[in-house]
Parts: structure tokens; sequence; C-alpha cells
């Protein structure tokens, strides 16, 4: 089993900047891909930013050129995911969720709520 924690959103005016933390422990070996979502209020689940245990990375095109995800894979028992968030707007306020796939599983965190403010 895989278990996540994020953290890092906050309250934040818009132009500024975030970086979103998403810690994996457990049976860390067998993650496949990790990725950054977010959901606004009323509004579905979307993807945000991927990374794959082989480096591949894809970023939804609103945010391209703005935000960054990165690894930290140098620990034996933590896997840490990064969402550097910079020029915030407004519309980038959601609920941000950290979420790691493998074979035949995927594991969500809880959720880190991010608000820029205009």
């Amino acid at each position: 089993q895989v278990h996540l924690v994020e953290s890092g959103g906050g309250l934040v005016q818009a132009g500024g900047s975030l970086r979103l933390s998403c810690a994996a422990s457990g049976s860390i070996f067998t993650i496949r891909v990790t990725g950054w979502y977010r959901q606004a209020p009323g509004k579905q689940r979307e993807l945000v930013a991927a990374i794959t245990s082989d480096g591949r990375i894809n970023y939804a095109d609103s945010v391209k050129g703005r935000f960054t995800i990165s690894r930290d894979n140098a620990k034996n028992t933590v896997y840490l995911v990064y969402l550097q968030m910079n020029s915030l707007k407004p519309e980038d306020t959601a609920v941000y969720y950290c979420k790691a796939g493998g074979y035949r599983y995927e594991t969500w965190g809880q959720g880190t709520q991010v608000t820029v403010s205009s």
C-alpha cells in the first residue's frame, strides 16, 4: 500500500507562488506515476501535472509555463513529489490532490486548499 500526504497549500495573492509537497510512503517502489489534480467548487477534478517513474512529465495547458512538477526519490522510505506554482491566478483556486498509481491501483491524498486572491 501507498500512503500520500499533501502539504503547502494556503492563501496567496495573484502573481504569487506556492510549492505543494506530496510525501508518499509505504510500497513506494510500486509507484509508476504521480500526479497533481485539482478540483474547484462546482467543477470536475482535473489533471494539473504528472510525472512517471522514468521521469516523463506532462502538464495541463492552463498551467504550462507557470507550474513545475518535480520529484525526489533519493530516500528509500519516502518518495516526494513537488508542484511549484508561480504566477498564480484566481482561477487556480482549488483543492489540490496528489495521486499515485501503479499496477492495478491508485491512491489519493487528502487534498490541500490553494486560494488565490485577486
